[in-house]
C-alpha cells in the first residue's frame, strides 16, 4: 500500500505593505474660528470695510483702477506719517536707534507709495477723461494725510488749511501738525545738542512756517559728511538723504503721471497741473544735506 507523499512545507509570501493612509495637511485651518458673522481676520484687518469703500461714478472699468490707486496712496501715507512722526519722538528725547528705525522703515514704505503710480503711469488723454469727470472739484492737494507728511518735512503753509475747515477733525489734526516742529526741526535740535553750531534762529523759528535753507546749516551738514563715517550723524544724513530722494522720485513720478494723462490742461480744483507739479519736482527735501556735499 502506497503512502502518502509527505506535505511539503509552504513558505509565506512576502505580502505588500498597505497602503498608507494619506496624511492630511500638517498645518490644516481651522474652518470652525468665527462666529456666525465675521472673522478675526476680519476684525483685526476690516477687509470688508476696505474693500466696500470702492463707489465709481462713471460707467469706465478704468476708474476702478484709479479709485482703488489712489485709496493704496491714502494709506500709505498714514504708515509714513506714523513713521516719521515716531522718528520726530525719537529725536526728541535723543533716541536716535529708534528715530532712524522709523525712518529705515519709511523708506521701503515709500517706494511701495511710488510703485502704486504704475498704474495710472501709462494712461492716455482719451483714458483719463473718460471718467475725469467723476472727479468734480476734487484734487489730490486736498489729502488731508498727504498735507500731514508735507508739514513733517517742514512744507507748512496755514492757507492748505483752508480746504479742511467742513471737517472738524482733519482741520485739527492739521492745525496740530501745522504748529508742531517738523521731522527737519527735530533734526537741526538733535545737531544743536550735539555741539553743532546750528543758529539760535534757526532752533526758534516759529515751527509754522515753511522751512528756508540756511548757509550755517549748510555748513554743520558739511562738518559732518568730513567726519568719521562711522559716526551715528553721518548715518542719520544718509538715511534722511533716501528719504529726501524717495520724496522727490514720488513728485517726479507724480508729475509725468499727470503729464501723460493730461498734458498742460488744467487741473482739478483749478490747479495749475503740470506747471504746479514741475515746481514742486524740482524742490529739494532737507536742502542742506544736498548742497553741503559740494564743500566736502
Amino acid at each position: 500500500m502506497s503512502q502518502p507523499s509527505p506535505v511539503e512545507p509552504v513558505e509565506s509570501m512576502p505580502t505588500a505593505p498597505a497602503p498608507a493612509a494619506e496624511p492630511g495637511p500638517p498645518f490644516a485651518p481651522d474652518l470652525s474660528i468665527g462666529s456666525s458673522s465675521t472673522t478675526p481676520y476680519e476684525d483685526y484687518v476690516q477687509a470688508d470695510v476696505l474693500t466696500h469703500l470702492q463707489h465709481p461714478l462713471s460707467d469706465d472699468p478704468g476708474e476702478m483702477v484709479f479709485l482703488v490707486t489712489t485709496q493704496v496712496m491714502e494709506l500709505w501715507f498714514t504708515v509714513i506719517v506714523h513713521e516719521w512722526s515716531t522718528a520726530a519722538e525719537a529725536l526728541r528725547r535723543d533716541d536716535l536707534p529708534v528715530a532712524m528705525a522709523a525712518l529705515g522703515r519709511s523708506t521701503h514704505e515709500l517706494e511701495a507709495l511710488n510703485a502704486a503710480w504704475k498704474p495710472l503711469a501709462r494712461l492716455t488723454p482719451a483714458q483719463f477723461n473718460s471718467y475725469r469727470s467723476a472727479l468734480g472739484e476734487g484734487s489730490g492737494f486736498q489729502s488731508a494725510m498727504y498735507r500731514r507728511l508735507e508739514f513733517l518735512l517742514g512744507e507748512k503753509s496755514a492757507s492748505m488749511l483752508v480746504p479742511h475747515r467742513g471737517a472738524p477733525r482733519e482741520h485739527a489734526e492739521l492745525e496740530k501738525a501745522l504748529q508742531e516742529p517738523s521731522l527737519w526741526d527735530e533734526v537741526l535740535r538733535l545737531l544743536a545738542r550735539r555741539g553743532h553750531a546750528v543758529p539760535e534762529a534757526v532752533l526758534r523759528r516759529d515751527p509754522a512756517l515753511r522751512y528756508e535753507a540756511d548757509p550755517a546749516v549748510e555748513e554743520v551738514w558739511s562738518a559732518v559728511y568730513a567726519g568719521s563715517q562711522e559716526s551715528d550723524l553721518v548715518r542719520l544724513g544718509e538715511v534722511l538723504t533716501d528719504v529726501a530722494e524717495l520724496v522727490w522720485r514720488w513728485r517726479n513720478d507724480h508729475l509725468v503721471a499727470t503729464r501723460r494723462a493730461m498734458g498742460a490742461k488744467v487741473g482739478t480744483a483749478g490747479s495749475a497741473g503740470v506747471a504746479w507739479l514741475e515746481k514742486r519736482a524740482r524742490k529739494n527735501v532737507f536742502p542742506e544735506l544736498w548742497t553741503a556735499r559740494s564743500h566736502v
